[in-house]
């Protein structure tokens, strides 16, 4: 990863991009990142699946039918990358039978590499890291995206009410950040399986817990692009205890449009 972490800094908000059908943003560097951390996987590691968002091709669902499986996600936070806004990452997973035991993700802002997994411990660059343990109280910071289903949008209302809020472009880094104890908490309704499996290793080694409110990804069957959008809370015990209450009561939910 460290080899592809150059031409991530060499072309940042130099790029040309592009809009993909499903309307997110790619770049010639997603592209070229991806052909060459997925060929080095390739050639050390050729028993395993190897999942990337930008395969061409996985146009559709490709079933894991190997006990290890990389995830990737090439640049997480596309469009702040191709706008020349720092908050943006490369995030592989490895997951064993479906469920992630290993995440790296580099951080291209801090020039930093957070890797761990259940069993390893997790770094954060050359320290330890972990979960906060504060039970979260009025200056509590959680990350939050607004939902791409609006729907929801009355939970951004009741986390501004209720936390300090911060918004990075990136889906990856939030979960990262919480794992690492940069960020109390996470919510988030809008990631698909390569935004967050490298994140959940990580989560799962500093002792974070994730829940999820659509039902649990892992462990994984199957890799699709078109997968359905995966809704999230994160934090330490009693952050995720305070985000459930708060959003999962149905009067807080609009009806469908």
């Amino acid at each position: 990863m460290l080899a592809q972490a150059g031409l991530l800094h060499r072309e940042f908000g130099r790029v040309k991009s592009d809009w993909k059908a499903d309307g997110t943003r790619v770049t010639a560097a997603d592209l070229a990142i991806s052909d060459g951390i997925v060929r080095e996987l390739g050639a050390q590691f050729p028993g395993d699946d190897i999942c990337s968002e930008e395969r061409a091709d996985s146009a559709g669902p490709v079933p894991l039918t190997r006990r290890f499986a990389w995830v990737l996600d090439p640049i997480d936070g596309t469009n702040n990358y191709a706008m020349g806004i720092p908050a943006c990452a490369i995030s592989l997973a490895l997951l064993e039978h479906g469920e992630p035991v290993y995440g790296v993700i580099y951080d291209l802002a801090r020039r930093t590499l957070l890797h761990g997994g259940p069993g390893h411990g997790l770094c954060d660059g050359d320290r330890a890291a972990a979960v906060r343990p504060e039970t979260p109280h009025a200056q509590t910071v959680v990350a939050f995206h607004t939902p791409y289903d609006k729907r929801y949008a009355p939970h951004a209302m009741l986390l501004v009410e209720n936390f300090k809020i911060r918004a990075l472009g990136s889906s990856t880094l939030h979960l990262a950040y919480v794992a690492a104890g940069l960020l109390d908490g996470a919510v988030d309704h809008n990631v698909k399986i390569w935004d967050i499996a490298a994140a959940v290793a990580l989560c799962r080694a500093g002792g974070a817990t994730v829940e999820y409110l659509n039902g649990d990804p892992f462990p994984l069957r199957q890799f699709d692009v078109n997968m359905a959008r995966i809704q999230y809370i994160a934090g330490n015990p009693a952050m995720c205890g305070r985000l459930r209450t708060l959003l999962t009561a149905p009067v807080s939910i609009l009806p469908a449009q």
